[in-house]
C-alpha cells in the first residue's frame, strides 16, 4: 500500500494503531458482523497490511476454513506472514489487486478496508473481486471520502486549505468513499447496505493517530497549500486549544456477488 494521509512506510505499525482506536474498532466490528462468515468459509482480505485483521477472520472461519490475505507490498506481506504464522488456517500472498491469484467463483467472503483509495484502478479491482467470489458471496468495503474532512479552526481558510491538500494531493482516489456504491454496482455486485461510519473526533491524539495531522501539515506547507506561518498557526491552535473537533465520512458497503 502506498503512502498517503493514512499510511506510513515507517516501521511503526500504523494500521495497528489506527485499528486500536475506538472509531476503527466500531466500524471494523460492524463489517465483520455484516459478512456473516461461517465455519469452513474461504475468506479474502484484500490489502491485508501487517495482518491487522487476519486473526479475527481466522477465528470466524474456524479450523476447516481458510483466510487469504493479499498485499502488493512484499515487505508488508512478509510482516503479515510472520505475525500470523500461529494460525494454520491463514495464508498471506503478495499479489496485485487488479490480478488476483484465484480461479473464478472460489471465494465465499471478501473485504477491502481502506484499500481502494490506493489502487490504480478501483473499478478493475472490484471487477476482480466479483470474478473470484462465488455467486451470492458477500463483499464488505470501507473507504473514506477525503473531500468531507472537516476540522474546526477559527480560521476557516486554513481548515479548507488543509482539507484541500488531503483531498487533492495526499491520496490517489480521494473521493472513493462516495463512489463505492456506484463502482460496486457497475462491477456486477448487488448493493445490500450503504452506511456512513463517520466518527466525531474530539481528542487531538486520536485524530493525530488516524489523520497524521502534524506530518500532513508539513506536507501541505511543502506543497504550497499552507504558508509556513499558516501551518504554524493551524497546528498551534489544534494542539493548544481547549477543544478539538474533526470528522470525515467513512462509507461502508455490503454487497453480494
Amino acid at each position: 500500500m502506498t503512502d498517503s494521509a493514512v499510511t506510513s512506510t515507517a516501521p511503526t505499525p500504523y494500521l495497528d494503531l489506527v485499528a486500536a482506536t475506538r472509531p476503527a474498532r466500531a466500524y471494523k466490528h460492524e463489517l465483520l458482523k455484516a459478512l456473516c462468515i461461517g465455519a469452513g468459509d474461504q475468506v479474502l482480505d484484500l490489502g491485508c497490511g501487517p495482518a491487522t485483521d487476519l486473526a479475527a477472520l481466522a477465528e470466524e472461519v474456524g479450523p476447516t476454513g481458510r483466510v487469504i490475505g493479499i498485499d502488493q507490498d512484499p515487505a508488508m506481506a512478509a510482516t503479515a506472514r510472520a505475525r500470523i504464522a500461529v494460525y494454520p488456517n491463514v495464508e498471506v500472498r503478495q499479489a496485485d489487486a487488479h490480478h488476483l491469484p484465484f480461479d473464478a467463483a472460489t471465494i465465499d467472503r471478501a473485504r477491502a478496508d481502506r484499500v481502494l483509495m490506493h489502487v490504480a484502478d478501483p473499478s478493475a479491482a472490484l471487477a476482480e473481486l466479483h470474478r473470484v467470489l462465488r455467486p451470492g458471496a458477500l463483499l464488505a468495503l470501507a473507504e473514506p471520502d477525503w473531500d468531507t474532512l472537516a476540522i474546526d479552526h477559527p480560521d476557516l481558510d486554513l481548515s479548507r486549505a488543509f482539507t484541500n491538500y488531503i483531498a487533492q494531493r495526499a491520496n490517489r482516489n480521494q473521493a472513493i468513499g462516495r463512489q463505492l456504491p456506484r463502482l460496486a454496482a457497475h462491477a456486477g455486485f448487488t448493493i445490500r447496505t450503504v452506511r456512513n461510519a463517520a466518527a466525531a473526533l474530539t481528542d487531538f491524539d486520536v485524530a493525530e493517530t488516524i489523520l497524521g495531522l502534524r506530518r500532513n501539515t508539513t506536507r501541505a506547507v511543502a506543497a504550497g497549500y499552507l504558508t509556513p506561518a499558516g501551518g504554524r498557526a493551524w497546528l498551534d491552535h489544534l494542539t493548544g486549544g481547549d477543544t478539538f473537533f474533526a470528522t470525515v465520512s467513512l462509507i461502508t458497503v455490503l454487497a453480494a456477488a
